[in-house]
């Protein structure tokens, strides 16, 4: 596998494996039937509990929190250019990829950009090791208000309501979304060089409906017809999310896993 160092990211340290041992030895235990049930609030409360205490150490990882001069910042020069944006590489570490659930980190530039994606059937526990990361989620209104242009050119739209819209800096806790709740579609932009560590149960699997579409959000007044679906005032809360092309741009590449080693 390819991989590149990013100024001693990947640097080892010696801490102890216990932590990162036993956060997969529950993740084993809790989602060994995710496939088929979800697991009980319970033992997702013991499960976020547990990562809460895994730091950077834990994982192989040194604090690039600092600033990175490669980046511009969430509000700084070219923001409104998407390629220079997102010109610097997500790295993408695999810990864990089983059938019944996936552990792994994406460690991001300044200004690098995961764009607004869902997790079908999926319940993912995130949590920022370093760093800060702006975090925008939605979730979809039930029933399903759909809206479907007949001009040439203009997506069909679904309502969602925002969940999320917030920078998140470590050490913040441990953040849950659910199938249904929680910011099950959501966005990260990195306001830092940040890490985040995530679980996802089950993982993403075509042949089980569980693909990764990817969105772009307009506001609610977009498509407003003057039917309002939504009580005055709180136009601010909903979007019209539209099905993208997955981002050509979208730039990732591989890292190794350089934690203390894994007893599957």
């Amino acid at each position: 596998m390819f991989v590149q160092r990013i100024r001693g990211l990947f640097t080892m340290t010696k801490k102890s494996p216990c932590s990162i041992q036993a956060l997969f030895d529950l993740c084993k235990q809790t989602f060994a039937s995710s496939a088929t049930s979800s697991p009980s609030s319970q033992a997702i409360h013991k499960l976020y509990s547990l990562l809460d205490t895994i730091g950077p150490e834990d994982v192989g990882l040194k604090d690039e929190s600092r600033e990175d001069e490669r980046g511009h910042g969430l509000f700084g020069l070219n923001v409104f250019n998407r390629v220079d944006r997102w010109a610097q590489p997500i790295t993408y570490v695999d810990i864990h990829e089983g059938q019944n659930f996936t552990m792994c980190m994406f460690c991001f530039p300044t200004s690098a950009v995961i764009p607004l994606h869902d997790h079908p059937g999926m319940t993912v526990l995130s949590k920022v090791l370093y760093g800060s990361l702006h975090v925008k989620a939605y979730d979809w209104v039930e029933p399903a208000c759909i809206r479907k242009s007949e001009r040439a050119g203009h997506p069909t739209v679904r309502l969602a309501r925002l969940a999320v819209d917030k920078v998140v800096s470590a050490p913040h806790g441990t953040s849950v979304l659910h199938p249904k709740s929680g910011g099950n579609l959501h966005c990260f932009t990195a306001v830092t060089p940040c890490a985040v560590f995530d679980i996802l149960a089950p993982p993403y699997l075509e042949a089980a409906g569980r693909r990764c579409t990817y969105y772009h959000d307009y506001p609610y007044s977009s498509f407003a017809h003057g039917d309002e679906i939504v009580d005055n005032g709180k136009e601010q809360e909903y979007a019209w999310l539209a099905v993208v092309d997955t981002p050509e741009d979208l730039y990732m590449r591989p890292g190794r896993y350089m934690g203390p080693d894994i007893q599957r």
